[in-house]
């Protein structure tokens, strides 16, 4: 037996392992295949009544899989006896049990506040339960890193980091064999074969792919000297290649970048927009820390240079991100987005600190925090759900009571239109708080507020928003477009006898909607047919088989372009006139009406693209 084989064998028998070692945790997984399965088989209509129970089974063995790998992990590597290994299995399933019961019974959405009328488990439960589900995997990671002699939390991140991607390889080529085979049969030998096989084997694949994961893991029981652990928790040579002469590179060079812009940021101000800067820190400060804790046993000069410099860096950048913050609050206010960025920038400071004072020893510390604040995330009163309505909230009561727009517990229409800085910013709130999932509103805020039309009712202006933030700068755009809806309102329509309707695109070409209409003189036959390459519509009416009308709505086109300049895609309100097109033969005259038109240029191929939604045919005969 060769070495590629031994390897192989040895992955699969790890995963035979898994079974005996970690029963509670493959039993969950056992589970959630099941239900996948079970969905599988259901057709939607069937499906739609047990939804929600599906949705809470996933979710409830998905936290018992990795649950059960931390208590059994905890178990072996402390106790290892068996009623310690029976119990840390027994308390892997009264989570499963647990977390289908708190999420039955009390994770579910509200069905009518979107007009979804289908109950699912809310995006606050579902939160919840990721973040149960993270802190078991980060608990998991630091009891593998047990006993320091043989281990530490660098190591057996990359373990498992390790675990994951061996498995993931597995499973691709377990998923595309399997997948080859089946296409084959159906090729071949049975061409009515469901799509729904491809399904199950798709369950059936990560099942397995599961098992291989956990099943990739030493012995950690306690006084057990594993040998392959030193081989598992190493880094090889293709990784150390990977860290060392890529990853530190492009790390370094982002903080060169991010050290430049703090320079420019005190000489010229921020310049670029909030949302773009909070993702590049995120990265930033998640991947670098990350990175930090992978090259922990780096011995080359550059990942050492790295260790010394990125939490100094961190340090200064973050500072830079906190005015940035500071200024974004001060003009918005805090949303999601600003909530969870201070979050990840009170742990990236904390970190970068800890890595200064504790190097190494910082790990544990690290990942405690993390999970803090991923706790604190979710939280009744201090979670993302709560403390950016408060926010919201006190912003918007206070710019409606300046504005005499809030009078005892009640909305009042201005009787003066207010300065444009005031309406962008209750715009903005309203928008905010109207969508935010099972947000706890005053009785004054209709849930329907932020519809134009109530807006408009209750506070007496139009709804307006802030110009959105120029992110990417003067970048060539490589698409313009020019993109019209048809306005609101009554059109009055004279002199027609037909209103014909050609949606359904069903007719005799591919892309093109056909309809008949019997008139005075015989049968008409309406096409509406859509070139599959560039879009254009061509309008074709026969009068018993008779080509009488065909042309297309190019001519269409070139009126609307004499008006509208390429630019990017925002929809502009476009008049009756503007979206009507006018027809004629010796037989029929024909007005198009347009709901929507779009069409564009592509600089860079030097492609043109057109869509037309027909909303109403009318047509009458001469």
């Amino acid at each position: 037996m060769n070495a590629f084989t031994r390897s192989i064998s040895k992955v699969f028998k790890g995963a035979f392992g898994a079974f005996q070692a970690y029963p509670a945790s493959i039993a969950s997984a056992v589970g959630f295949a099941i239900v996948t399965m079970v969905r599988i088989q259901l057709d939607w209509p069937e499906q739609e009544a047990y939804n929600f129970l599906f949705n809470c089974l996933h979710l409830a063995f998905a936290v018992g899989a990795i649950f059960s790998l931390m208590t059994v992990t905890a178990a072996r590597s402390k106790y290892n006896t068996e009623k310690a290994f029976l119990a840390a299995n027994l308390l892997g399933a009264a989570a499963v049990v647990v977390t289908f019961l708190l999420l039955y019974f009390f994770g579910g959405s509200a069905p009518d506040r979107f007009a979804d009328m289908i109950v699912r488990v809310s995006g606050l439960s579902a939160a919840r339960v990721t973040v149960v589900i993270f802190i078991s995997l980060m608990g998991f990671i630091v009891l593998a890193s047990k006993p320091e002699e043989q281990s530490d939390f660098s190591r057996a991140l990359l373990m498992t980091h390790k675990a994951f991607f061996i498995a993931a390889i597995y499973g691709a080529v377990m998923m595309s064999g399997t997948s080859a085979v089946a296409g084959a049969i159906q090729a071949l030998l049975y061409r009515q074969m469901s799509y729904k096989v491809y399904q199950y084997l798709g369950t059936l694949v990560g099942f397995l792919t599961f098992t291989i994961f956990v099943g990739y893991f030493p012995d950690f029981r306690k006084g057990a000297v594993d040998e392959r652990r030193e081989t598992l928790q190493k880094q090889p040579r293709f990784i150390e290649v990977l860290f060392e002469f890529i990853m530190i590179p492009i790390a370094l060079a982002l903080t060169v970048v991010l050290l430049l812009w703090t320079g420019k940021t005190l000489m010229a101000g921020q310049g670029a927009s909030f949302m773009q800067l909070s993702g590049i820190a995120t990265s930033y400060a998640v991947g670098g820390t990350w990175l930090h804790i992978m090259v922990t046993h780096n011995t080359s000069s550059l990942a050492k240079f790295y260790r010394k410099v990125y939490p100094f860096a961190a340090l200064l950048i973050l500072a830079f991100e906190a005015w940035a913050l500071i200024v974004q609050l001060g003009r918005y206010g805090m949303k999601t987005a600003e909530y969870a960025f201070l979050l990840v920038w009170i742990v990236a400071v904390a970190a970068a600190v800890l890595l200064i004072l504790k190097k190494e020893k910082a790990h544990v510390l690290i990942v405690a925090l993390i999970c803090g604040a991923a706790v604190l995330s979710v939280l009744p009163v201090m979670g993302y759900h709560s403390v950016p309505v408060r926010a919201q909230l006190s912003r918007l009561e206070g710019l409606l009571v300046s504005e005499n727009l809030l009078q005892e517990d009640q909305l009042v229409p201005a009787a003066q239109e207010p300065e444009r800085p005031v309406r962008e910013a209750i715009t903005d709130a309203v928008t905010y708080l109207a969508y935010v999932e099972g947000a706890k509103l005053p009785v004054w805020f209709d849930e329907k507020l932020a519809q134009p039309a109530q807006f408009k009712a209750q506070l007496g202006f139009e709804q307006i928003w802030p110009e959105p933030e120029d992110i990417y700068g003067d970048y060539p755009q490589e698409v313009m477009n020019v993109a019209l809806m048809l306005e609101n309102g009554a059109f009055e329509i004279e002199d027609y006898r037909w209103a014909i309707r050609l949606q359904n695109y069903e007719g005799k070409y591919g892309g093109a909607a056909t309809t008949e209409v019997e008139g005075e003189r015989g049968t008409y036959e309406i096409d509406w047919i859509t070139d599959q390459m560039s879009g254009m519509p061509t309008l074709e009416i026969r009068l018993n088989d008779q080509i009488i009308l065909e042309e297309s709505m190019r001519g269409y086109f070139d009126r609307i372009s004499e008006s509208y300049d390429l630019g990017q895609r925002n929809y502009n309100e476009a008049t009756f006139e503007e979206m009507s097109h006018k027809l004629e033969s010796d037989e029929v005259e024909v007005l198009l009406v347009f709901e929507n038109v779009d069409f564009s240029v592509n600089v860079k191929e030097d492609a043109m693209r057109y869509w037309i939604n027909l909303d109403v045919l009318y047509m009458r005969e001469k």
